[in-house]
């Protein structure tokens, strides 16, 4: 879809008519894309790792944990 659209763009820019004489005003960049301020990033991925298991996760560990503790008798 990209590719296409880009194309079309092209094209359409090719097909216009260049009017004499009037001088086109300067272009003006695009404003960067706002991005997450660090301290806010820092912030997330300090919250990253106390996201709660997935419950399947969670079943999976409450079965293993009889084995673990177990194996912690054995030593």
């Amino acid at each position: 879809l990209l590719m296409a659209t880009k194309r079309k763009a092209a094209s359409k820019r090719r097909s216009v008519k260049k009017s004499a004489g009037k001088k086109a005003a300067p272009k003006r960049k695009a404003a960067p894309k706002r991005r997450a301020a660090p301290k806010r990033k820092a912030a997330a991925k300090k919250a990253a790792p106390k996201r709660r298991a997935a419950p399947k996760r969670k079943a999976a560990a409450k079965k293993a944990a009889p084995k673990r503790k177990a194996a912690k008798k054995r030593r």
